[in-house]
């Protein structure tokens, strides 16, 4: 399951580090990009996902799916007050944060905790890490973090959901990128015949995961470009995936790729807004015939 982690050389890294303080301190990224977070420029996606063996208890269960927030230059609590109320009124169930924090400090990612905390879902939080959250290693301090806040960070483990005598598995994984392990075996233990959502934050894990009674993956990671020109993102991990954003079955399981809410170097995105996705689970049974 792993992936090479991207590195670049330091002339690269310096170039990049340029325009990143030159977006964020003399063009104010954060005022810049917080435009862009605004209720009527936010993506609301509502999508059904039909997961035939799917127990009827769970049929209509709500996710609210919100990914790479990268806290940091362009991106601070306040930007988040629009994320924060749609999704609420969105009236999730089940809350689900498929990494990337941060940019580049953990301490950035402290301050979107008490926006996080106003994201109201009865049934539980849950979440995973992106490739950055793993800088100076204080991953396990942001998790703790979390807890306090009530998410439940699943770093190779997994959780059951139960109504009605009915189970549904909800599990994670670390990083495939910069996690020091990855164990798709110990997430899904004691998962028995439940059905299993998965949260990875690479979408292209989705090839791996058959044989553990995954039938979703929710992952980012891309942006779904960030910038899209001619088709093709120019930003973010579009070109370390081979899916697109959004819905796409690959074998016996869904993946659900969102474009996410925070961009990298740029404050900027263009024919990719971030997006809040809400996915209602569907059994096969109630699907409307074609």
């Amino acid at each position: 399951m792993r992936r090479t982690p991207r590195r670049y050389p330091r002339f690269v890294l310096k170039l990049i580090a340029a325009v990143e303080w030159l977006c964020a301190v003399v063009l104010r990224g954060k005022a810049v990009y917080r435009r862009q977070l605004r209720r009527s420029r936010l993506a609301i996606t509502r999508v059904d996902v039909v997961l035939p063996e799917l127990p009827r208890a769970f049929d209509g269960l709500r996710l609210l799916h919100l990914s790479d927030f990268h806290a940091g230059p362009f991106l601070d609590a306040r930007s988040l007050d629009d994320v924060v109320a749609v999704a609420n009124e969105l009236e999730p169930d089940v809350v689900c944060l498929t990494g990337d924090f941060i940019t580049h400090a953990i301490d950035d990612a402290m301050t979107l905790l008490p926006a996080l905390a106003r994201i109201h879902a009865p049934l539980g939080a849950f979440a995973v890490f992106g490739n950055h959250d793993y800088r100076a290693r204080r991953e396990a301090e942001f998790a703790r973090a979390l807890t306090q806040i009530g998410v439940e960070t699943l770093r190779n483990r997994g959780v059951a959901l139960e109504r009605d005598g009915a189970r549904l598995w909800f599990c994670g994984i670390e990083d495939v990128e910069e996690g020091k392990v990855v164990d798709l075996v110990a997430a899904t233990v004691g998962r028995g015949n439940a059905v299993a959502i998965l949260l990875a934050h690479h979408p292209d894990v989705v090839d791996d995961v058959g044989g553990h009674g995954i039938r979703l993956v929710l992952s980012g990671h891309t942006h779904g470009g960030q910038i899209v020109v001619g088709g093709r993102g120019l930003l973010g991990g579009s070109l370390r995936s081979r899916y697109p954003p959004g819905l796409t079955q690959v074998g016996d399981r869904a993946l659900f790729q969102t474009r996410g809410i925070g961009i990298l170097m740029l404050p900027l995105r263009i024919g990719a807004p971030a997006e809040v996705a809400l996915l209602t689970l569907r059994s096969q049974a109630d699907r409307s015939p074609t």
